[in-house]
């Protein structure tokens, strides 16, 4: 079970203690945390499985007794496809992470129908710098490196500077590092200097030369969660979809059935209409940590995901945005995804988040943005206005400097609730202002 290193005190204990972890391996200290320190400040009580705590150092040093040498082949004959492999926490918008169980046989089976749309062969130098303690780590990389023989590069801390200089040196073929990150070491300025010839379509496409980049809309979006272990729907990285594709996350892979259900009824509903994504098949999750199937599942099998989407009738899924996150302005639902996708393609945005703001007279559309310091909220909005319905252009704004200033849970999701504070909250310092 892999714990962020983004857990405060209080999160790192109720995880440990939904999980009922047993043994726990830790450094004493990262970037400030002190971990442990953490767990000896709680009563016995409080975790009442954990049996042992060590030091990585600790770890590092012992060795294994003859009787347990003896022992370790017979007792790794005896695990099977269904026992459990990992527990991943993640989380929603909102709400208490949750601690998603998969075996052996659903996380190894969705890393492995997914190499194929992801260009991951064992000739595949991948860079990877997300944490393995979420699944876009450890499956999408441990796991995929495992499983294709391919070599997995990463970095501790990423910094342009010196990530530029390690895609050279590693010569790095596969770049499936974060949208911005690589929208940023394309624009940085020792960017000519180094060579990034390696790099093959499948990359993240701001580092590939013109000739070998898409047409916006045209590469899938590989689309996933924890509870699938990862993507579970995709398309080739490499290759153009059919043009009545474009702009959705591809088609599910092998072993992930999806279909879309009405949120209220619950009943499946016609190709090209919008609702609930729900998962089924043996790479879905094998349960949540204290929550009985009966909560989790319906009652043929399929896991309500939570999130909103379409499939078109060659099985095309187009990506909507979260259930508890679209709303109503005027009467005409918004989906946030829809409008956030529209703001990063205005020339000097970075990246967009939208979410509802309450007001006297109803929902308006919020947007925090991490933009250009010389674009303001009067040229965002008239710039929206050409691509969007006027009811979808957000009327409340706020411009952030950085990514680090957008509010993220302990599993790094953006934190809706907190962002929807600070866009009321510059509302009203805005309307003091106001003579």
């Amino acid at each position: 079970m892999p714990l962020s290193t983004l857990l405060q005190a209080g999160e790192l204990v109720a995880q440990l203690r939904v999980a009922s972890v047993q043994f726990l391996v830790s450094v004493e200290e990262f970037r400030g945390h002190r971990y442990l320190d953490d767990v000896r400040a709680v009563r016995h009580a409080e975790l009442p499985a954990l049996r042992h705590v060590w030091t990585v150092d600790r770890l590092t040093e012992a060795t294994a007794g003859e009787a347990a040498r003896d022992i370790v082949d017979a007792m790794t004959a005896t695990v099977t496809a269904a026992d459990p492999l990992v527990i991943i926490f993640t989380s929603g918008s909102g709400g208490a992470p949750k601690g998603v169980i998969h075996s052996h046989s659903s996380a190894l089976g969705a890393v492995r129908a997914g190499l194929a749309a992801r260009c991951i062969t064992a000739d595949t130098r991948l860079y990877l710098p997300m944490p393995f303690f979420w699944v876009g780590g450890f499956g999408s990389g441990i796991l995929s490196a495992l499983l294709a023989g391919a070599t997995l590069v990463t970095e501790q801390i990423p910094r342009p500077e010196t990530t530029l200089r390690l895609l050279e040196s590693e010569r790095v073929t596969l770049f499936r590092g974060w949208p911005d990150q690589a929208e940023a070491l394309a624009r940085h300025p020792r960017r000519g200097d180094v060579d990034l010839s390696a790099l093959r379509p499948g990359s993240l496409e701001a580092l590939l030369p013109p000739e070998q980049r898409a047409q916006p809309g045209a590469r899938a979006t590989l689309f996933g969660m924890t509870e699938a272990f990862g993507p579970y729907c995709g398309y080739a990285a490499d290759t153009d979809m059919p043009p009545t594709a474009w702009g959705s996350c591809g088609k599910p892979f092998g072993g992930m059935e999806v279909r879309i259900a009405d949120p209220d009824s619950a009943r499946p509903v016609p190709a090209g209409t919008v609702g609930m994504i729900q998962i089924r098949g043996p790479h879905t999750l094998r349960g949540i940590c204290r929550r009985s199937r009966e909560d989790l599942f319906t009652t043929d099998g399929f896991y309500p995901t939570g999130d909103l989407g379409a499939l078109d009738e060659d099985g095309f899924l187009f990506y909507h945005g979260r259930s508890d996150d679209m709303f109503k302005v005027s009467g005409a639902t918004v989906y946030p995804s829809e409008v956030e996708r529209a703001l990063r393609t205005i020339d000097g945005v970075d990246t967009a988040f939208v979410t509802h703001v309450p007001g006297n007279v109803g929902q308006r559309v919020g947007a925090a943005v991490v933009c250009d310091p010389a674009l303001t909220a009067e040229q965002l909005s008239s710039s929206a206005r050409t691509l969007l319905s006027a009811f979808k252009v957000p009327t409340v704004w706020l411009l952030l400097r950085s990514d680090d200033d957008v509010p993220r849970g302990a599993t790094g999701k953006v934190d809706t609730h907190r962002l929807r504070d600070m866009l009321t909250n510059a509302t009203q310092h805005e309307a003091q202002r106001r003579p």
